[in-house]
């Protein structure tokens, strides 16, 4: 390993030591700080990996449970952002079976509540409340639910 890719990745090691990360982002970084080196690069996010730093099952399920309690996003918004990190298949499954679905169907009722709020005149309100609990992954089957509970 060359010292560049040594300094890079102590700085790395402290990254991942302060935040979880994933395997993609890390290379992306690895790349962009050695001049797009892929051998060099892929020789530190192994490093990282070997040594801990670095867990995409961890990440993912961090990323999961952080993006359904605080964000709001539905499952399959996390699929889809988990994949455009690189973390397909059954990690990402194993990290969306960890979401508790009481806590997330909790969540839906309450962004659909709070947007009913500012739709209820609106003639086109139910379908922008579908519309925007869609773009915010959840399925159809679970939004149709609380939308007749809560506008009748």
């Amino acid at each position: 390993m060359t010292d560049a890719a040594k300094k890079l990745l102590d700085r790395l090691q402290n990254l991942c030591a302060k935040q979880e990360c994933c395997s993609a982002d890390m290379l992306h970084k690895a790349l962009k700080a050695l001049d797009y080196d892929r051998a060099a690069a892929q020789e530190v996010v192994d490093a990282l990996v070997s040594d801990g730093y670095v867990n995409d099952a961890r990440y993912a399920a961090a990323f999961a449970r952080e993006k359904s309690s605080i964000t709001g996003w539905g499952p399959v918004k996390i699929k889809f952002a988990l994949a455009a990190k690189g973390i397909k298949g059954e990690t990402a499954q194993a990290a969306l079976e960890e979401i508790d679905p009481n806590r997330a169907d909790a969540k839906l009722r309450k962004l659909l509540e709070n947007k009913w709020k500012t739709l209820k005149e609106d003639p086109q309100g139910k379908l922008k409340l579908i519309k925007f609990a869609l773009s915010r992954g959840y399925e159809y089957e679970q939004i149709r639910e609380v939308i007749e509970e809560i506008c009748g």
